[in-house]
């Protein structure tokens, strides 16, 4: 599929950027471009991989001409970039509409305009019934790249999405700043030890992403049924890997966190196609004909149940620790320890 094509990431010197880049170097692919806004990262990148496929481009997805800039010839684009960490998009929400909404609009008002074949928007399960900024702008891009993928004919280019949960030692993520703590000997600091999260590892994140460039159809958001643990098990998991003996603090919330996360919401839930491993939930195709919302209906929807990390397959202390030690990242820590 992607025999002598050009690849665009946006966002692409973070963790998904290089998590491709380490799958798609070894193909047939013609070019890979890293569209990004840190000039540091993107040099890291040049020497590390020191490949003539790669090419970095410097720009903004809030500048629509940075985006166009880069955007020549290009087949196919993986949607990255974006405002993340949840204590940060709290206090800077617009902020997170500039990049994440706004900025996402950008990337698409070039695609269609360059006529690239497909591009995949990268969500998170914090989208569904959002209580925090970066959960709303979040949702808003899902519904910024359903709407535009409604407009656009669909043999020129098809824009659809995936929504993933928690991403394993990823920029931002709690494993890190367990493995810290559990290093330097200090409380391991855990905010609900009910707390539940779903635990997927990059390469699952690739997967799913692949599976929606050659699976989702215009509007679509990909999900991957992914198992989770509570925040408490994740702790305990970490402390018997390094045969630690921290104490576990328990200091509440955060800013804008939730006790579970949802990957899709009931009304979701009622109308995706079980496709395995995955699910796909298809865009709303009903116009602005207000009369028959009030005429039609479906009873179903008020029994159906939303599909979360509370009623997923929860992992024991013993997966949990199987999965962690999968990670490259935990082997690394783990070495001279």
């Amino acid at each position: 599929m992607f025999k002598n094509k050009t690849l665009l990431i946006t966002g692409g010197t973070g963790s998904f950027g290089n998590a491709i880049l380490k799958g798609f170097l070894t193909t047939d692919i013609k070019e890979i471009r890293i569209f990004s806004r840190d000039e540091k990262k993107q040099d890291d990148m040049r020497k590390f991989y020191n490949n003539d496929k790669i090419k970095f481009y410097i720009g903004d997805v809030r500048d629509l001409k940075s985006i166009e800039n880069s955007m020549y010839d290009v087949d196919y684009i993986f949607h990255a970039a974006a405002l993340k960490q949840v204590p940060s998009c709290e206090f800077f929400p617009l902020e997170a509409v500039k990049t994440n909404i706004l900025g996402t609009d950008n990337v698409l008002t070039a695609a269609i305009e360059h006529e690239v074949k497909k591009v995949i928007c990268l969500s998170t399960d914090k989208a569904a019934y959002p209580i925090n900024a970066m959960g709303i702008s979040k949702a808003m891009m899902e519904k910024v790249y359903i709407a535009k993928s409604k407009t656009v004919n669909p043999e020129k280019t098809i824009i659809c999405g995936t929504r993933y949960g928690n991403v394993m030692a990823s920029r931002g993520s709690v494993i890190p700043l367990f493995v810290e703590q559990i290093k330097k000997g200090k409380e391991i600091t855990i905010t609900n030890p009910n707390m539940t999260r779903f635990l997927m590892s990059l390469e699952e994140a690739v997967k799913l992403v692949i599976y929606a460039f050659e699976n989702g159809e215009a509007g679509d958001i990909m999900i991957q049924k992914s198992p989770a643990s509570t925040i408490e098990d994740l702790a305990r998991a970490l402390k018997e890997i390094f045969h630690a003996d921290n104490e576990i603090k328990i200091i509440g919330t955060r800013h804008g966190e939730k006790l579970y996360e949802t990957l899709m919401t009931k009304e979701e839930y009622f109308v995706a196609e079980d496709m395995g491993d995955f699910y796909r939930i298809p865009a709303d195709k009903r116009d602005l004909n207000y009369n028959k919302y009030f005429i039609e209906g479906n009873q179903q929807l008020s029994v159906e149940e939303e599909y979360n990390s509370n009623n997923t397959k929860r992992l024991n202390l013993e997966e949990i620790k199987k999965i962690l030690l999968k990670l490259d990242y935990i082997r690394e820590e783990l070495i001279g320890w």
